[in-house]
């Protein structure tokens, strides 16, 4: 990291810090996240985005009834609006598709299948649950994320599914660099580019360089897998793209992104519901990311490499969108940043085949000394945002 952001700054705006990664201030303090979101309330011509998606489905609506456009669903509130907007709105015939969570909740099983019988077809693709249980233990040791395989597939497992259906068009529904602060590179881009996402979200990393590195510590062996097993892991070869035109676009260049109305129209079009246990860990919030058992310590690890979790996330996204005041969010923030995940903690560790004392030991391999210190045994941030 930059000897600049070792200096820890929050938003004059929100309660993010310049510890997120790609994220610009401008010279008033204020988060890239913020002065695009001024842009999207007072500046940018919602009439007209919508004109132009009224134009982009025209030319990629099928008269037949056959399907015209992949849409990558988890069941939650932001797919769901997606595909119902598309379908009901557009007059579109989306192909929705989920690449697997590593371990379903409840909620997030009940919510997809709500979603199916609001009238979708989904085809739902399981990797080999060998490689990936392993793949996620890589990137959890090697990159601090054990995330990366699911995100991998997530974004090329409807591109692959895109050639084979012979659709054009994919569609995704925010562009997160623009809504939580990132690369503003792509803000006025309807799309980013397949490869953008290896450069931008994954510091370059791919599935071969997990392998690579699994295999060097001893992790996976090259018996735990064939080619065919790690398919859906990268995005088509642009030799398998050439000719077909595949476009991805984000829903939220032509409609204004607002969590809290998404999940108001999928709850209302789709079934989705909030958790029914209350918030999930790491935030306040009752109806983002219910999907996965294993998705706490991805926030968590986020919280303790950048000082910045879920309720940071949730709450500045709400400054932004008028539901709450900066005061509010600081307190939220101080009551739930960074809450240790213990919901399904023994599912993590049983699911990584790791030991608790392992965990904490990869957890604190990750801290930067600029953000951690440890006093009495124990580790304590050093900033936290204030009013």
């Amino acid at each position: 990291m930059s000897k600049s952001h070792t200096q820890v700054k929050y938003c004059k705006k929100c309660v993010v810090s310049n510890q997120r990664p790609r994220i610009v201030f401008d010279d008033n303090g204020v988060c890239s996240a913020c002065q695009f979101a001024y842009e999207k309330q007072n500046v940018i011509d919602w009439d007209q985005r919508a004109l132009e998606l009224e134009k982009l489905c025209d030319k990629y609506r099928r008269n037949d009834g056959r399907y015209d456009v992949i849409v990558p669903v988890s069941g939650g509130k932001d797919s769901a609006y997606v595909a119902h907007l598309l379908k009901h709105r557009y007059g579109m015939h989306p192909l929705t598709v989920t690449w697997a969570p590593f371990a379903h909740t409840d909620i997030g099983w009940e919510n997809l299948q709500n979603f199916i019988a609001s009238g979708f077809t989904n085809l739902l693709g399981w990797p080999n649950r060998e490689i990936h249980r392993k793949l996620a233990r890589v990137a959890f040791e090697a990159e601090g994320d054990s995330f990366m395989p699911f995100i991998y597939g997530q974004m090329a497992y409807p591109f692959h599914l895109a050639l084979c259906f012979d659709i054009q068009l994919v569609f995704y529904g925010e562009n997160g660099e623009a809504e939580y602060g990132g690369s503003t590179e792509h803000n006025y881009s309807s799309f980013m580019p397949v490869e953008d996402f290896s450069r931008l979200y994954w510091n370059g990393s791919t599935v071969n360089s997990l392998l690579e590195w699994g295999q060097k510590h001893g992790i996976i062996s090259p018996s735990d897998y064939t080619q065919n097993d790690l398919l859906y892991y990268s995005p088509p070869t642009v030799e398998q793209l050439s000719g077909k035109d595949i476009q991805m676009h984000w829903l939220s260049y032509y409609h204004m992104w607002v969590p809290q109305e998404n999940f108001y129209y999928a709850a209302e079009h789709t079934g989705f519901q909030a958790n029914k246990y209350g918030r999930s860990e790491g935030t306040y919030s009752k109806y983002a990311s219910l999907d996965d058992r294993l998705d706490g310590p991805h926030y968590y690890l986020a919280y303790i490499k950048f000082g910045i979790g879920r309720a940071t996330s949730d709450a500045a996204h709400e400054i932004r969108d008028g539901h709450i005041t900066r005061e509010e969010a600081v307190s939220l923030v101080h009551r739930y940043d960074g809450e240790f995940p213990k919901l399904y903690f023994q599912d993590f560790l049983k699911y990584l085949d790791i030991t608790e004392d392992k965990f904490h030991q990869v957890v604190d391999s990750y801290r930067p000394p600029h953000l951690w210190e440890k006093i009495d045994g124990e580790w304590n941030l050093k900033y936290q945002v204030v009013t």
